[in-house]
């Protein structure tokens, strides 16, 4: 028979590795049971990764053609130093995306249904907000629509090389390029928690900017107020 003492038990009640906090001693009469030196492997593993696990921050289209440009609102200056603190204080990567028009934007669908030229390549409009992009680490994520396969598929490859433990979006706007950004995440990595931190995101108007958060929040996806 074996008997299992332990040195520090895990809150959550799960073996943890000699690594971390709780380490477990069995003492058999002759032999150690295979079932629970196989399990207790699987669980160490299982803890390591979970140590090793990275979080990831996406700013969405913090651009200066949706801050005071020509889809400017107060609202979207408003949270200009929320995303700057955010960015400063998160621990794992951070990513952002860029929306990307070409001149011949009246030409297309989006231009068509919305008829004001903005974030034109390499124009003013086009650019990160400067405070913002000067902490930016990595390539920002060009795209010509609300929502970035992109985007979704670097999610994707970061989580297969180390496992993502959440995904916090913030930037504008709430109701078109975060949340199409958001849902796509959570369709490519349904068991990552998606989180939207309202307070570091506007919409085009206050009323379609809490619509779309409780349309997030009905699809499972987090909601930081």
């Amino acid at each position: 028979m074996i008997d299992i003492l332990w040195n520090c038990y895990s809150k959550t009640g799960t073996f943890a590795c000699t690594k971390t906090l709780c380490r477990c001693i069995v003492i058999t009469n002759n032999n150690v049971s295979r079932d629970f030196i196989a399990l207790s492997e699987k669980m160490c593993r299982k803890n390591e990764r979970e140590g090793n696990m990275q979080k990831v921050l996406v700013v969405v289209d913090m651009q200066n053609d949706f801050i005071d440009g020509a889809l400017g609102t107060k609202e979207a200056v408003a949270i200009v130093p929320g995303v700057k603190e955010k960015i400063e204080n998160f621990d794992g990567v951070v990513l952002f995306t860029r929306d990307t028009h070409e001149t011949y934007y009246l030409d297309t669908q989006e231009g068509q249904k919305l008829p004001v030229p903005h974030c034109i390549r390499d124009t003013e409009g086009w650019q990160i907000r400067s405070e913002l992009d000067a902490l930016r680490k990595t390539e920002p994520i060009d795209k010509e629509t609300f929502g970035s396969t992109d985007l979704a598929g670097e999610l994707v490859a970061m989580n297969e090389d180390n496992e993502i433990e959440s995904i916090t979006f913030v930037g504008l706007c709430t109701d078109i390029c975060v949340i199409s950004n958001a849902l796509l995440a959570k369709a490519s990595l349904p068991e990552v928690p998606i989180i939207v931190d309202a307070k570091c995101c506007a919409g085009v108007t206050p009323e379609s900017h809490e619509n779309a958060l409780k349309a997030m929040e009905a699809c499972q996806i987090q909601i930081d107020r």
